[in-house]
């Protein structure tokens, strides 16, 4: 397919503003009472693995783009970008479907009282910080994805290369962060 010579600005735009907002719907909708035939408990952790595997992925392509390798660099992120729109699909199903989990949450009633609050005690704003800037940051990471693909796919490398100064810190941040706040809120999934 050759992009050279295309303009993708609105459709990446459009991408990178639906998955966002279709995302936090989810989150005020109600849970339907369906059944997918295998217990989705197990999905957060395969979000984590994912997420593993990106950081490690990213990791790889910088070494490979650092060291003279373009195709290996090339292959990573594609890879990287199959695993993330895997993610994004496992949590979109997880999420409409699992209950909400509260971190802190310790007898898995759905409220964080006061004596859990204490137990847990300063860490959770720890949880609350990574978790915060792992929400926005994965949103913004979107469109610097896509336009960093697009620049790359167009072969316009000193674009790419600008343009992915910016995000790949941004997305190493948000795979490693998904995987930190997988860990701290593991022991609250009922």
């Amino acid at each position: 397919m050759d992009l050279k010579n295309k303009n993708l600005n609105v459709p990446i735009t459009i991408v990178s503003i639906v998955i966002p907002v279709l995302v936090a719907i989810l989150f005020y909708m109600p849970k339907p009472d369906l059944h997918p035939g295998f217990d989705i408990r197990i999905l957060p952790l395969f979000h984590a693995i994912l997420n593993s595997a990106t950081a490690v992925l990213l990791v790889a392509s910088l070494y490979f783009i650092k060291n003279g390798h373009p195709k290996a660099h090339k292959t990573a992120n594609l890879i990287a970008v199959v695993l993330s729109v895997i993610f994004l699909l496992s949590y979109v199903t997880y999420h409409a479907l699992a209950p909400e989990t509260r971190f802190g949450d310790i007898n898995h009633d759905g409220i964080v009282d006061a004596a859990e609050k204490a137990t847990v005690g300063s860490i959770r704003y720890v949880y609350y910080f990574l978790l915060l800037t792992h929400i926005v940051l994965a949103a913004i990471i979107v469109p610097f994805v896509l336009f960093t693909l697009l620049r790359a796919f167009q072969h316009n490398y000193e674009k790419h290369k600008k343009i992915a100064r910016i995000t790949w810190p941004i997305w190493f941040y948000v795979a490693v962060t998904g995987v930190i706040v997988y860990m701290m809120i593991s022991p609250y999934y009922h």
